[in-house]
């Protein structure tokens, strides 16, 4: 009897498993870019009310679990259901009202007035072709007299989450708080704007873009020298100074990790930076900031001279942001150069 009344207790409470807390997943997911109070950071500000005004709950779950690719906002394809819900419901909580409701059906418009119209009154924040304002999406890399730069229209992400009528809606009554404002106000015709909305809906149908964007490249980069460690070393910092570095200075590898004096001396890294190409790398995407400036690794194990440096191609893959692309391009032909160099 006491089993059948323990087992009944346990279904009536603590059998059934505890709903997902949503502050906590915002916390350990989202509040790292967002904000701890979704105010924005490297992510754009959530808790902004005209944000939330105007977006339904389907999109928030959209965005959650396709991101934005290329777009810094990940996939969060891990999460369960219930926990991209609680995450949803803990965001709507910063409204004190109902969630808005769209029709699932798509806006019948004319695509090619609508490209018209795009080119004359959207292109200037949102790219000639829908790409999106640079930068993060935040003010880190802007004036900061906007809080949010205009996302990319022609993302995937964006495309699945979006429905025809949220960006009609948005496109008629703008956004407050942001650079995006009433096309109403502005002029255009209710049919003028389901012309727009039809031409955005039109990148869906674009041929995805293919790019390896660094997935498929190796973290580290390596490479054997043919001289000793003491030569390899000064073979680097001249190398740094051919590619235009500044040496910032040069360590063993352990150093602060272990008791002073107990360093392994056959364990080197060399720390250099070009400010330029920092700063520039910064405005784009603040969180460069963690491989930046540069580092090489000199070590030395039963005779054998390694050089390594990380991958900035792997990481950009990793930071999930197009526009580093190029930086991280560039960086790696600097390090390669480098290591060519020191150690041939």
């Amino acid at each position: 009897m006491r089993l059948i009344m323990f087992v009944f207790l346990v279904a009536l409470t603590g059998g059934a498993r505890a709903a997902p807390d949503g502050a906590a997943l915002f916390t350990a997911h989202c509040a790292a870019c967002h904000g701890d109070e979704g105010g924005g950071g490297v992510g754009v500000p959530l808790s902004m009310p005209s944000f939330l005004d105007s977006v339904d709950n389907r999109f928030l779950r959209q965005t959650i679990r396709h991101g934005r690719p290329g777009r810094v906002m990940p996939a969060f394809s891990a999460l369960s259901d219930a926990q991209v819900d609680a995450i949803v419901n803990f965001i709507r909580g910063w409204s004190g009202k109902p969630a808005p409701t769209y029709a699932s059906a798509a806006v019948k418009g004319d695509a090619a007035h609508g490209k018209v119209l795009f080119a004359a009154h959207c292109a200037a924040c949102h790219g000639t072709r829908g790409e999106g304002g640079k930068g993060t999406g935040v003010t880190f890399s802007r004036h900061r007299d906007l809080p949010i730069i205009a996302p990319g229209l022609n993302n995937s992400g964006f495309l699945a989450a979006a429905s025809d009528e949220m960006i009609r809606r948005t496109l008629q009554y703008g956004r407050e708080g942001t650079p995006m404002r009433s096309f109403l106000k502005q002029g255009l015709s209710a049919q003028d704007i389901d012309d727009l909305v039809s031409y955005v809906r039109s990148f869906e149908g674009k041929k995805p873009d293919t790019r390896d964007t660094g997935a498929s490249e190796s973290p580290v980069l390596v490479a054997e020298s043919s001289y000793s460690l003491e030569e390899t070393v000064d073979n680097i910092k001249q190398a740094i100074i051919s590619q235009n570095f500044i040496l910032i200075r040069t360590d063993t590898l352990e150093h602060g990790l272990v008791p002073e004096g107990e360093e392994n001396p056959h364990q080197i890294i060399l720390h250099f930076c070009n400010f330029n190409f920092l700063f520039d790398a910064l405005a784009v995407d603040p969180r460069v900031g963690m491989f930046l400036p540069c580092r090489v690794t000199v070590t030395e194990r039963d005779g054998k001279v390694m050089v390594s440096a990380i991958n900035p191609q792997y990481l950009s893959h990793l930071f999930n942001n197009d526009e580093l692309e190029e930086y991280c391009k560039r960086m790696r032909g600097v390090y390669e150069a480098i290591l060519e160099e020191a150690t041939l």
